[in-house]
């Protein structure tokens, strides 16, 4: 069985008793980054084997670990915070699981998108997750594929591109339309600012940005 196990993405309350005992179970774990997650599961005192997952070395590893799988392994995936596969590592590992007819299992847990759509204000019951923009190549294509969404529009960014990604999102939007941008979510200085973007942008222009950012953009009335 490969598990995915999703881990708190600023409190550490936030982990399930369920991933807990998963974690504790399985023969060994796959994390992101095996220096973020060694103090995780050190805090719950699970002491497994912890081996580097990541988007620079999964193409290669992919095929052994189908191996371990096969031979009878029990495998969790854990990334940096929140959910594996969702803006982070673990599509590629997912797919030849199930390829090789072998079974997945995700457990629910933390996934910042979530609690930032259900205190955004915006509408909730249709919305598309954008993730993280191309850097470069294909970003401005993508944002005009958008301009006529009427769902609530989900985006991940962080505090280098911020200001950048906001200034696109009013020339591709307006600076009227409505948005709510959250930051260090169940973190101690957590925040949401919700207004046009216009307010919004002017905002993070006069205070401290820092923190990894989930933006929601009202849809197309």
């Amino acid at each position: 069985m490969l598990y995915l196990v999703p881990t708190p993405i600023g409190n550490l309350e936030d982990i399930t008793l369920r991933a807990l005992r998963i974690l504790k179970e399985v023969d060994f774990i796959l994390a992101e980054d095996t220096r973020t997650s060694a103090p995780l599961l050190k805090h719950f005192g699970i002491d497994k084997k912890l081996f580097a997952h990541h988007q620079h070395n999964e193409h290669k590893a992919v095929n052994e670990i189908v191996r371990f799988l096969k031979e009878g392994k029990t495998i969790a995936l854990i990334s940096d915070a929140g959910t594996p596969a969702i803006s982070d590592p673990g599509f590629l590992l997912v797919r030849e699981t199930i390829k090789n007819g072998l079974p997945v299992s995700c457990l629910p847990g933390p996934t910042a998108f979530v609690p930032a759509l259900a205190a955004s204000g915006l509408p909730t019951d249709r919305f598309c997750f954008e993730g993280f923009l191309p850097v470069k190549k294909g970003r401005q294509t993508r944002l005009k594929s958008l301009v006529n969404e009427d769902r609530t529009m989900i985006f991940y960014e962080s505090p280098y591109r911020i200001l950048k990604t906001l200034e696109e999102f009013i020339g591709v939007f307006g600076e009227e339309r409505l948005a709510s941008v959250s930051r260090e979510i169940s973190k101690i200085y957590e925040e949401t600012i919700r207004g046009s973007l216009g307010v919004v942008k002017e905002y993070f222009e006069n205070n401290i940005v820092k923190g990894e950012f989930v933006i929601c953009i009202q849809g197309i009335s």
